[in-house]
């Protein structure tokens, strides 16, 4: 991952942009990280992977709470909770 001073990015905006369109671009201001730049397709894809773990994490919670379950009609609630955590 390339890194570049905020005065390097704006006076090599163009280099610095065409690198972030490969991979994350990390800037720096007084040496520290300050901010991220990556292409908004790579973003969108960071974003997609994000709600799927986090559908999965949910499925798994979900499943643990079914297994522990002892509420009337437990069959017919999880085959309807396995349906929406499955899609």
């Amino acid at each position: 991952m390339q890194h570049y001073t905020l005065t390097d990015a704006v006076n090599r905006h163009s280099e610095v942009f065409d690198q972030a369109t490969i991979e994350p671009v990390i800037l720096t201001n007084q040496s520290l990280p300050s901010h991220v730049l990556m292409s908004a397709q790579n973003y969108q894809k960071l974003i997609e992977r994000l709600q799927e773990l986090e559908d999965q994490v949910l499925a798994k919670a979900a499943e643990a709470a079914l297994s522990q379950s002892q509420m009337v009609g437990v069959k017919t609630f999880t085959s309807t909770l396995q349906g929406l955590a499955n899609g």
